[in-house]
């Protein structure tokens, strides 16, 4: 799963993405499917909720990065649960994390709130 806009102010060319993926999926093990790219609109999962539709057709999904997951946390813990109640796994290849338990959740959404509470420190102090 891969991103055509920035995400949590990041940004990556889809073809580094494609790479990053590959690569994880091989070390893995994984068979790496054709990788869907979520639409360049401000917050759209729309892709992301088509491919957790389907996500008995896989055995799970790999992310570029973890902060590619909703911005709202609602719609995370759905993407969580819908995984996991389905019995498959979410993989993050930048971060080589993965979620394959309700308890893995934790360490991301840790993850998320140092990113979150970074972006909004003071950089820089004026004396």
């Amino acid at each position: 799963y891969i991103f055509a806009r920035p995400f949590m102010g990041e940004r990556a060319p889809q073809h580094v993405q494609n790479i990053i993926l590959r690569d994880y999926c091989n070390k893995k093990g994984f068979e790496l499917l054709l990788a869907a790219t979520e639409y360049a609109m401000a917050d759209s999962s729309m892709i992301l909720e088509s491919v957790l539709d389907d996500i008995d057709s896989v055995d799970g999904i790999v992310f570029y990065s973890l902060y590619q997951l909703p911005t709202q946390s609602k719609l995370r813990d759905s993407v969580y649960s819908r995984a996991l109640e389905a019995g498959k796994s979410l993989h993050f290849a930048v971060e080589g994390m993965s979620i394959t338990n309700p308890i893995d959740v934790d360490s991301v959404e840790q993850c998320l709130l140092v990113k979150t509470t970074l972006d909004n420190c003071i950089t820089k102090v004026e004396v």
